[in-house]
């Protein structure tokens, strides 16, 4: 038995999918099917009922799972606590986070760890918001980092990055002609590109869904890189983070504009359990994390 089996069984039952596994561990179905039989040969037991078409646990599955969870989280523990025996941190530091934050807000606090910390090796596990809070809950990840508020009483959470959420329309868009803010009643006069959920769509609707006309939603997505890519093709108005889009203005695929009357913004923390006991590596990633967020140099 090996750890990459381990992780292979905890993400097969998070997803309830062998190929769905198979990308969040960067391997092949067959390799992950494979590491799932060896496996179930060492324990003696199937751990996944594969008949009619779905993955779900076992009841050997189930009771496996658990110790599968402890045994991950006295691995990290170990390999913390004895790159904690050096003076500078080593061992292995876990973040999850969205594609939007990982592309466009945290390069810079990673450099600046990398540089000051070479021998922690950091891993990036990409999801969306409940993934992440339940990744880090489950301490799968050291870290997450999420859109806020997060009010759950078992994690704690560290401001990160405040951005205002901008108007993004294509550059022939009728929109971009205008001269300042746009107001919220001629926003819905147009199709609009929507998150298919979370805290930016709702900020949205609370915004315009006490205007008399119905909201014209052309489509729904989610990610924050088709929203910009739909939107700079002419399909509609969509709302994106200023910090998120900025490339994309500069290369003039996109023109922002600020909305009349109420600013919306985004607010990042970096998350973590509160009972988690944090080695040199996961403190000294705070530090630079909440330097960054307060525009001071790292040291």
């Amino acid at each position: 038995m090996d750890f990459d089996q381990l992780h292979a069984f905890l993400e097969v039952a998070r997803l309830k999918s062998f190929s769905r596994a198979a990308i969040q561990c960067f391997r092949t179905q067959p390799a992950i099917s494979a590491q799932i039989r060896l496996l179930e040969e060492e324990v003696g037991a199937r751990l996944f009922d594969r008949s009619g078409g779905k993955v779900a646990l076992t009841e050997a599955g189930r009771l496996w799972h658990d110790f599968a969870l402890n045994l991950q989280r006295l691995r990290q523990e170990g390999l913390q606590a004895v790159g904690d025996l050096d003076h500078a941190p080593r061992g292995e530091l876990q973040i999850a986070a969205n594609e939007g934050s990982c592309l466009h807000v945290l390069p810079e606090v990673f450099a600046h760890f990398k540089r000051q910390h070479p021998a922690v090796q950091v891993r990036i596990r990409r999801g969306e918001h409940n993934d992440i809070l339940e990744a880090v809950l489950e301490n799968r990840v050291d870290f997450g980092v999420v859109s806020l508020p997060v009010r759950d009483p078992r994690l704690k959470v560290v401001p990160l990055h405040r951005d205002e959420i901008l108007v993004a329309v294509a550059p022939q868009h009728p929109l971009a002609q205008r001269r300042g803010p746009v107001p919220p009643a001629e926003l819905v006069r147009h199709p609009l590109l929507l998150p298919r959920a979370g805290q930016t769509r709702e900020a949205i609707e609370e915004l315009l869904g006490g205007l008399d006309q119905p909201l014209q939603v052309s489509m729904e997505l989610d990610s924050t890189e088709l929203l910009k890519g739909f939107a700079a093709a002419g399909l509609g108005v969509a709302f994106v983070a200023r910090a998120l889009a900025a490339a994309e203005q500069r290369a003039g695929e996109l023109t922002l504009l600020p909305i009349e009357g109420k600013s919306l913004h985004r607010d990042l923390g970096l998350i973590f359990r509160r009972d988690r006991a944090l080695g040199r590596a996961a403190l000294a990633f705070i530090d630079i994390a909440v330097r960054y967020a307060a525009n001071l140099p790292a040291p």
